[in-house]
């Protein structure tokens, strides 16, 4: 690899995306790998931030080249991230996507897992006591919503943990 600098594998993607006079089409094959490497590169040295956003980057371009499954891998990547980050609001945001996207290529048990992994995330956060008022509620939509994803699926019997969860969280609320 002729680059390794995060910072710069970023801007030259970013240029591969962009259209001119010169570049008529995008080139997301090539960009989308650039932003792989420097979501890796950024994560190696505890950028987060911007690994982040090259995740979210890298998950736009897998959706360009319509590969749904690697799209919402990295959607999955940036929520972790985000999480890291102590950001509760892109953590759902970005679950949410990732759930749209294991649904759009077939998915359905990928998808519930992605909307329980963001419940739990907001319903565990450390956070100030504001985030945790507000969070356990979403949190409730979000075990709600995976569990009819898989109810829609035909796979009722396997919502029986998030059942669980989500009654959990009523009890702490005392609802």
């Amino acid at each position: 690899m002729a680059s390794s600098d995060p910072h710069k594998l970023m801007t030259k993607a970013d240029k591969l995306t962009k259209l001119s006079l010169t570049r008529w089409s995008a080139d997301w094959k090539s960009a989308t790998q650039l932003y792989e490497q420097a979501a890796n590169g950024y994560r190696v040295a505890k950028d987060y931030e911007k690994a982040k956003i090259a995740f979210e980057k890298a998950s736009k371009g897998q959706e360009m080249l319509s590969s749904p499954w690697d799209a919402a891998k990295h959607m999955e990547s940036a929520a972790v991230l985000a999480k890291d980050l102590g950001n509760w609001t892109e953590v759902a945001d970005f679950y949410r996507k990732a759930s749209e996207l294991y649904t759009e290529c077939g998915r359905p048990q990928p998808a519930s897992d992605a909307l329980a992994k963001a419940a739990r995330s907001l319903s565990h956060s450390p956070a100030c006591s504001a985030l945790e008022d507000a969070d356990p509620d979403d949190a409730i939509q979000l075990y709600t919503d995976a569990c009819d994803i898989l109810e829609e699926d035909g796979k009722e019997q396997m919502a029986f943990d998030l059942y669980r969860a989500a009654a959990n969280v009523y009890i702490k609320l005392e609802k």
